[in-house]
């Protein structure tokens, strides 16, 4: 037996759209990467300029610390007076059972503990250290020997090395307790001018690799540099003259492990590994408002 032919008033009718036909509701996807991709066969415009001829990258490389900040004078007091009362409570060490009474090792052992004391606490109240030891001396002959035996003490690093005495901003081994930017000096309309590494986006890349690709190309193979996230830490917008739409910049948060940088001499003329403030003086007024706050104050 064949269906029946349904009438025109039961079959269901779609809504009538106010514009144009209906089209097809899609399903979100999902993202793999997180960052953009700019397809090559359909590349949106922005008046007559393509939008990825609009989009450029950039990458903050970061030299972190390697020394620890120099402490105040109130937490250097506050420590030695833990390390004090530490060592006040601490159970005495039995050096009569180690060593013989007016022994050379006892003279010796005594010697250390007092240059550790001084060492952690300075010298004892009201006596300064030329007196502690004068009268050290007059008590005992032979921990004049002792002394001079263990006079000898490891050196310490200096905090300010060869780079910071001679201001070489292209050291990365000046201000070990700031961090560090990477500033390249470049031609850019006739004019030099201070930038950080950048460069444009082609067709069908992603921003990431833009930003790893212009990195290479400005600052050379000889470094080995590490970029934190996929995703983009900041962004500049900036207006220029020669421009129908304005210039976006996403900045990437990079770090540098080791080598250092090696410029082509073409495009990029000079370099500089700088703090927060000594950017300021050399980045134009309108770039260094869109990129202070995203930079560390340490």
């Amino acid at each position: 037996m064949s269906a029946l032919p349904r009438c025109s008033s039961c079959r269901p009718r779609l809504p009538r759209p106010k514009h144009g036909l209906i089209r097809p509701r899609c399903l979100a996807t999902e993202v793999s990467s997180g960052s953009v991709t700019i397809p090559a066969e359909s590349t949106p415009t922005v008046g007559k300029v393509k939008i990825y001829d609009t989009i450029r990258t950039s990458v903050i490389l970061n030299r972190s610390p390697f020394l620890t900040r120099p402490l105040s004078r109130f937490e250097q007091a506050f420590y030695a007076y833990q390390q004090r009362i530490q060592r006040a409570l601490h159970n005495p060490f039995p050096y009569e059972f180690y060593f013989k009474q007016g022994s050379l090792l006892e003279s010796k052992f005594n010697a250390e503990e007092r240059r550790r004391e001084r060492m952690a606490f300075g010298a004892p109240f009201g006596i300064s250290e030329s007196q502690e030891g004068s009268e050290n001396k007059s008590q005992n002959a032979k921990e004049s020997v002792a002394e001079a035996l263990d006079r000898e003490e490891e050196e310490k690093i200096p905090r300010r090395g060869e780079a910071d005495r001679t201001n070489d901003v292209r050291s990365l081994e000046r201000k070990g307790e700031r961090n560090l930017y990477l500033l390249l000096l470049k031609k850019l309309d006739d004019r030099q001018v201070w930038r950080l590494p950048e460069g444009g986006l082609q067709k069908g890349e992603v921003l990431h690799e833009s930003a790893e690709r212009n990195l290479l190309t400005e600052c050379g193979i000889r470094m080995d540099t590490w970029i934190v996230s996929r995703n983009p830490i900041g962004l500049y917008r900036s207006s220029t003259s020669n421009q129908v739409s304005p210039r976006h910049i996403f900045f990437y948060k990079a770090h540098i492990l080791a080598g250092q940088v090696r410029p082509d001499g073409t495009n990029v003329l000079d370099y500089a590994w700088l703090t927060k403030e000594e950017m300021e003086d050399r980045l134009d007024k309108e770039y260094w408002l869109g990129l202070k706050d995203i930079l560390s104050d340490n």
